[in-house]
């Protein structure tokens, strides 16, 4: 019969907490894994058992109780690291969201929002139509498994109970945050010209016929347009997402080496 020791079990608990931690507050704010649809017992057992796997490997943990002033920084620590990775990947999925909601807008499909509990408010349908497209290319990037496994690498540039996290990383997220609506207004910008063209010649064909009931014919004018450009443009948004992507994933492994500095 195998027996174990208090002072065994209290070791094996340490090792997995230490990066638990870590890898609970990504997969909590993650694009994907932090979905509010997602129940958190299922976000929580994917963090154990990805953090079962990941303890055996990590070098050196620090010697600290848990439960001391010591132990409490360090958790927090590690917290933080996990919380400004996936915030930095979910600016990504932001910068669509931005960009869904500006055509909307320019199409006229304002009222056409419902209740998103991943959002917590009202968005558009085109809105969420554009995330899903981008979720989908996240998935086939393997974004979802190389955020995870620069996350797992970080345990040996970042150790647990390390130094202090460096402000340098906080500002890269800080900076990644400023280009969410510049990006989006560049993602959005083929269907604001199309649409701004569209409503100018409207405008002119009221002018030459002011019988012409432009509110009549206006909007379902403006949304077939719309439409139609967003149907032609939708090749091109789609390799601009995954570019989006792609720097995201960048930013990511930069905001871990700021932390690192």
């Amino acid at each position: 019969m195998v027996e174990f020791t208090s002072a065994q079990l209290y070791s094996w608990l340490v090792a997995f907490l230490w990066p638990f931690f870590r890898l609970l507050a990504l997969i909590g704010t993650a694009p994907l894994f932090g979905e509010s649809t997602i129940p958190r017992r299922a976000k929580i057992a994917l963090s154990a058992m990805i953090a079962m796997v990941v303890s055996p490997t990590i070098a050196q943990l620090p010697v600290v109780p848990v439960y001391s002033f010591g132990g409490l920084m360090i958790i927090l620590n590690e917290i933080g690291i996990g919380l400004a990775t996936g915030f930095a990947m979910r600016l990504v999925f932001a910068t669509v969201q931005q960009a869904g909601e500006i055509i909307g807008l320019q199409m006229g499909l304002s009222f056409a929002s419902f209740f998103d509990r991943a959002a917590g408010g009202q968005t558009m349908v085109l809105s969420r139509f554009l995330n899903l497209i981008a979720m989908l290319l996240f998935l086939a990037l393997d974004g979802h498994l190389l955020m995870l496994g620069t996350l797992v690498d970080s345990f040996n540039g970042l150790p647990i109970g390390g130094t202090p996290l460096s402000a340098g990383g906080a500002m890269a997220v800080a900076r990644a945050g400023g280009m969410v609506f510049s990006s989006g207004l560049l993602l959005a910008l083929p269907m604001i010209a199309a649409l701004l063209t569209l409503n100018l010649a409207m405008g002119i064909l009221n002018r030459a016929s002011p019988q012409l009931s432009i509110f009549a014919v206006g909007f379902p004018v403006t949304l077939s347009g719309g439409l139609l450009v967003l149907m032609l443009v939708m090749p091109q948004m789609g390799t601009y997402m995954q570019h989006m992507i792609e720097a995201g994933l960048e930013a990511v492994g930069t905001v871990l080496g700021q932390f690192a500095r």
